[in-house]
């Protein structure tokens, strides 16, 4: 018994160690916590894919009354600002070309005439494909307005045709489709990104933190001093990990509060899955980061193959665009990647109340990284003190 006290003794004070050097200075303990509370604010604030303001020009060739309701609709719809009326189409190269609204719509002069005749009528919609992304969501709103402007159209001449003694038991009603948003009801990107951000950030600083422990010894000197000491290289990488995954930790608590309090996005799953969750995910990124530790000769090589690792790692992580969407070997490189599961879990927890038994194989590749670089680190310790 008293060679396990002494055993856990020495990496308590290892860990101590640790802590004292991250957290001696004022600055230092500002630049732990204060880039995951400024990067959650930016990113709840400025990283949105929802449509707030698109500016658009109109060329109404057609002046009648169907052309006017379908733009009173586009005006009234919250998102879409007229900046701009056009007077014939060689005016709508110039404003896209200076950005001055995102798409322009353009109404034929035979607009009501074929609508009136019961033809079919075209209407053309010219975006700025510079900024695709937001111009393909435009465009899709603007498609649900034309088709609600059409279903009306259709169902006030059919009333207008139809003596109401001649309904059929279902009133004369045209079918209509009612949409539900599950986990998400208003749709908001908010919801489908900030939770991934709980993950994602705390990632960046764990992995750089773990990455900067060893080296920082070895560009300081002190790392010779550990070869004189009883401690075995088990016991260095725990007394190293051990703080990295508590900053981990933290800086995850804090992002977690400003997604629930400040943001007021709900919780739906459990606290405690959640944080077993972040637990297996942070102790995967701080092996990785420790491996990068023991390869780092110093400190800039260190930040150097951190920086290098972390691009990757978020591209293919899911966090902007779907694991199902890249190409099969991507999709297979992905397993390597504990941020990709860490993100999944966060999401599945926190907004569709998922619980263990239906989270559980995420966990299985983060805990065969955490496998595989710790370790991995151990031994590259061990070639280190020998």
């Amino acid at each position: 018994m008293e060679a396990i006290a002494i055993y856990f003794r020495r990496i308590a004070f290892l860990c101590r160690k640790e802590l004292i050097t991250l957290l001696k200075e004022p600055s230092s303990r500002a630049m732990l916590f204060m880039p995951a509370l400024m990067q959650a604010l930016l990113f709840g604030y400025g990283a949105t894919f929802d449509l707030r303001h698109v500016p658009y020009a109109v060329l109404d060739l057609s002046g009648g009354q169907a052309s006017s309701e379908l733009l009173s609709r586009m005006d009234g719809a919250g998102m879409f600002e007229r900046t701009a009326t056009l007077a014939s189409s060689a005016q709508i190269a110039g404003v896209i070309d200076a950005n001055e609204v995102l798409l322009a719509i353009s109404i034929p002069a035979d607009f009501e005439q074929r609508l009136a005749a019961g033809q079919s009528a075209r209407l053309q919609l010219i975006m700025d494909g510079r900024n695709s992304t937001t111009a393909g969501a435009a465009a899709g709103y603007i498609g649900s307005i034309v088709a609600d402007f059409n279903r009306e159209r259709i169902n006030r001449e059919w009333f207008n045709r139809t003596q109401l003694n001649q309904m059929d038991a279902t009133g004369g009603q045209a079918v209509q489709l009612v949409t539900r948003s599950w986990y998400n009801p208003n749709l908001e990107s908010r919801w489908q990104l900030m939770p991934a951000l709980i993950a994602a950030l705390s990632m960046l600083q764990t992995l750089l933190i773990a990455a900067l422990s060893v080296a920082r010894e070895r560009e300081q000197g002190t790392f010779d001093q550990l070869l004189v000491t009883p401690l075995t290289p088990m016991q260095i990488l725990i007394g190293k990990a051990l703080p990295s995954i508590l900053v981990g930790l933290v800086q995850s608590t804090i992002i977690l509060l400003i997604i629930r309090f400040w943001f007021q996005i709900p919780m739906a799953g459990s606290v405690g899955v959640l944080y077993l969750a972040l637990a297996v995910f942070t102790v995967a990124s701080v092996g990785i980061g420790l491996s990068i530790s023991a390869v780092a000769a110093n400190m800039q090589q260190a930040m150097l193959y951190t920086f290098l690792l972390i691009m990757p790692l978020m591209l293919l992580s899911g966090l902007m665009t779907p694991v199902a969407n890249m190409p099969k070997v991507l999709q297979v490189a992905t397993y390597a990647n504990p941020l990709r599961f860490g993100i999944d879990l966060v999401r599945r927890v926190y907004l569709e109340g998922a619980g263990l038994q239906d989270v559980g194989f995420n966990f299985i590749p983060m805990l065969a990284v955490a496998a595989i670089t710790l370790p991995l680190a151990a031994w590259l310790f061990r070639n280190r003190l020998t």
